[in-house]
């Protein structure tokens, strides 16, 4: 799961898709008459593939996706043979079970980072991050006086104006809070500013990670800081401080897996998807190898050619990490009436957190929170996430689209959109702790982005709740996209 805003994530890529747009090829001629022949949906298949999958028939593949990690490095990440791996693991068991499978290549922009630190008045502030694409230090780092930005209650938007940037920010380390707009717009502004680097302090309890953009929008080098560890820069305007941020970034290639029934309707698509990639500090098993498991999972129980309405089509996402680069280019190699086809987009990111809760995209923002509702029908998609929930015996609750994960690009075209998530670094509520166990007070998952992010550190009771929801989910919509938790009709949709 990527962190970070949605539109603090664009990224420039140049999309190399197959002639289809990027999706499944449309199902292939039958070999005879007889083929043709097609077999009546059949209506018990949801409860059937509920019952049928489980967290342990995910936990096999997740233990493909780690020993692949722990042959590669101890990463899945994206550009690398880890990740490559993991595709062709994946597309291996799709094309096995009967799917049409692809596996369309995408560039984009890798980046790492070595030594990365913070020293103000020659003592060190701990757990320093370099937003992705941030630009390097010099060797040595910049060494300059910081420029505190003030904080103002009412304001969302620090800054993220000109007029935000006193005189005194020229060729200063500038520190300011999170807010709300994009870290691109931010890390350009103070450039504009005539900043040496930036420091931008979370809002939000836990660590701050996110990206400037791209390689293309990168402007000057920028660090992330915790509440915690940064709200006492704001006392220290003028103090000379030193930033060192070691980074490099190159172009690289990626693989989708996109993987689509032989049956149902080609053009009222069920689309269902999870990313593939970790980040390269370790090997993600929880985000989101545990999504792409349960998905598999769901897939290989369902079968190629099911007694189904609706085509569904499932996908493994590349470079979700580098900035939600997969989905982005698929949905964008996608032509108008392609775009019409996909009736919805389920999104599994980190569905087995070792401190879970059992959330919910929160379709009609009943929440008030964050981002506004989702396209029209992305309301009925959370009814009918959260009654799975309940038929697993578990009480779910909403959970912003902040466009954190690989719905994005959809919710962004028009197309409905929801799914399933345990939680990532947010810390568990006293009332969410009473209701599903846990610690309160700690993040849902403690070893978020880490190299902790193993096999060791799953909720395996969580994992097949949510493996057996997710299957509940995909076969009810395959079996009938209407009903009191339905989507829009084909003809209704106007995709942006």
């Amino acid at each position: 799961m990527r962190s970070g805003l949605f539109a603090a994530m664009s990224v420039l890529v140049v999309v190399v898709l197959t002639a289809c747009g990027g999706g499944a090829a449309p199902p292939a001629a039958p070999a005879s008459p007889a083929a043709q022949a097609p077999q009546p949906p059949d209506p018990g298949l949801p409860a059937a593939l509920a019952q049928q999958v489980s967290g342990d028939g995910a936990f096999v593949h997740l233990q493909q996706l780690q020993g692949i990690a722990d042959r590669n490095g101890g990463n899945r990440a994206s550009g690398s043979p880890g990740h490559e791996q993991s595709v062709d693991y994946v597309a291996d068991q799709a094309r096995r079970a009967g799917f049409q499978v692809e596996t369309p290549t995408v560039p984009f922009d890798f980046f790492s980072a070595g030594a990365q630190s913070l020293a103000v008045a020659g003592a060190p502030v701990p757990n320093v991050v370099a937003l992705t694409y941030s630009k390097p230090t010099p060797p040595g780092g910049v060494t300059a006086p910081l420029v505190v930005l003030p904080e103002a209650p009412a304001d969302p938007t620090p800054a993220c104006d000109a007029a935000d940037f006193p005189p005194t920010t020229r060729g200063a380390i500038v520190v300011a809070r999170r807010g709300v707009c994009p870290f691109a717009q931010k890390q350009r502004v103070a450039a504009e500013a005539g900043a040496a680097a930036m420091v931008v302090v979370n809002t939000e309890a836990g660590p701050l990670n996110g990206t400037v953009g791209s390689v293309a929008e990168s402007r000057i080098p920028t660090a992330g800081l915790s509440r915690a560890d940064g709200d006492p820069l704001f006392g220290r305007g003028g103090v000379p401080a030193t930033l060192v941020l070691e980074t490099r970034a190159e172009s690289r290639t990626t693989r989708n897996v996109i993987a689509q029934t032989t049956t149902g309707r080609p053009d009222e698509v069920v689309m269902a998807g999870a990313h593939l990639d970790s980040v390269p500090e370790g090997p993600g098993i929880n985000d989101d190898g545990s999504g792409s498991a349960a998905l598999l999972e769901t897939a290989l129980r369902l079968g190629g050619a099911p007694r189904i309405t609706n085509a569904v089509r499932f996908a493994w996402w590349g470079a979700e990490e580098e900035g939600l680069v997969g989905s982005t280019a698929y949905v964008a190699g996608l032509d108008p009436e392609r775009k019409r086809d996909i009736a919805m987009l389920l999104n599994f990111d980190m569905v087995a957190s070792p401190n879970a809760g059992y959330l919910a995209y929160d379709g009609d923002d009943s929440d008030r929170q964050g981002a506004p509702a989702g396209p029209p029908g992305s309301d009925a998609i959370e009814r009918r996430m959260l009654a799975a929930l309940g038929q697993v015996g578990v009480q779910g609750e909403g959970t912003d689209f902040d466009g954190r994960s690989d719905y994005g690009p959809f919710i962004e075209a028009g197309i409905p959109a929801g799914g399933l998530f345990t939680g990532a670094e947010e810390v568990k509520t006293p009332e969410q702790a009473a209701r599903w166990g846990g610690a309160a007070g700690q993040a849902f998952d403690p070893n978020y982005h880490s190299p902790r992010d193993d096999l060791a550190n799953l909720d395996r009771v969580a994992l097949d709740r949510n493996t057996r929801a997710i299957a509940s989910v995909v076969g009810g919509y395959a079996l009938d996209l209407g009903g009191p938790d339905g989507v829009p009709p084909r003809a209704a949709r106007q995709p942006r």
